[in-house]
């Protein structure tokens, strides 16, 4: 996945964090008349403090430009740890998580009872922790000026299979009588199974859909083509909201204010990351890093286009993995 856009606009933000992270920056003298820096602590206690080791993770690609932002900055605070975060969808991040391969596990859903089980078996036990709101987007080509608010039914009788071939005429007779071209996340998003949820009702999606794990990819099919429509994260249209149109829901935009009170409905939604509880216990590396993303998630989700958590329910999550060390 590329290095996300916004990051070059949180340059102020990201070097504040590291600060901070660091324990501050002021230049102090010692006994010697030397100079030292990080604040009242000595060279060596600063060493002291710098873990090693390793951290991976992996999940929904929705997730990950908050996650990779944090990585970033947390590089500077602890470069000697490496983290490392995939981006196969929610459910191919579960499975891997399942299979002992992660640390933690991104997903723009809640887990199924059939992954809860899965762990089980394995012997997995798990913390569910919330960092950010999104908003799903519904977007369009920027030249289509008649599909730009879009009710509920509406969305409904265009995404479900019906047997047939969908044009914009079927759902307003005065609209083009043209071929709808469909792009969506693939299977294994919790992008799909949430707009599987609240707009398809359980039903098939369109057969006719072009399906891709990579976002960017939905970007670019829905940019090329003035019939096209499709769906993801709210971080990806503010990205590309230069070559994009966004779908009002039932009169409603999505943005910071609407998904926050909930008022974009039903596509406001939660994001999460799961983290294994015997790794937040035995690799000190990545509890660190887990206790990074969750006091910083909130900045860092407003710098990528998402929406942060009230600062109450961040300090929760934090008690929620400190119950874990």
């Amino acid at each position: 996945m590329k290095k996300w856009k916004y990051l070059t606009m949180t340059a102020v933000l990201g070097s504040a964090l590291a600060l901070g992270a660091c324990g501050g920056g002021n230049e102090t003298k010692d006994n010697n008349g030397s100079s030292n820096t990080g604040g009242n602590k000595t060279e060596q206690t600063e060493n002291e403090d710098k873990l090693q080791g390793s951290v991976a993770g992996d999940g929904s690609s929705t997730v990950a430009p908050i996650v990779e932002a944090v990585v970033e900055e947390y590089a500077g605070a602890q470069p000697d740890v490496k983290v490392s975060v995939g981006v196969s969808g929610t459910g191919g991040g579960f499975e891997k998580f399942i299979a002992g391969e992660t640390d933690f596990s991104n997903a723009s859903r809640n887990i199924k009872d059939e992954e809860k089980q899965k762990l089980e078996e394995a012997g997995v036990e798990y913390t569910e922790l919330q960092i950010a709101y999104d908003g799903l987007s519904v977007v369009i080509h920027p030249d289509n000026d008649w599909a730009t608010d879009l009710t509920v039914d509406q969305l409904k009788k265009l995404w479900i299979e019906d047997g047939t071939e969908k044009k914009w005429s079927d759902i307003d007779p005065s609209w083009p009588d043209e071929k709808v071209v469909f792009y969506s996340p693939g299977t294994d998003s919790g992008t799909y199974d949430y707009f599987d949820e609240v707009i398809l009702d359980g039903e098939d999606l369109v057969k006719s859909a072009t399906l891709s794990e990579d976002d960017n990819m939905l970007v670019q099919g829905v940019a090329g083509d003035k019939n096209a429509i499709g769906f993801f994260g709210y971080a990806y249209y503010l990205e590309n909201k230069d070559k994009l149109g966004i779908v009002k829901v039932d009169g409603v935009e999505p943005n910071a204010d609407t998904i926050e009170s909930q008022e974009y409905t039903p596509l406001s939604r939660p994001l999460f990351t799961y983290v294994k509880n015997d790794a937040m216990k035995e690799n000190e590396a990545a509890y660190d890093f887990m206790h990074y993303l969750l006091e910083n998630a909130g900045d860092m989700a407003g710098a990528v286009g998402y929406v942060s958590l009230p600062e109450e329910q961040y300090k929760e999550e934090l008690a929620k993995l400190e119950a874990l060390k």
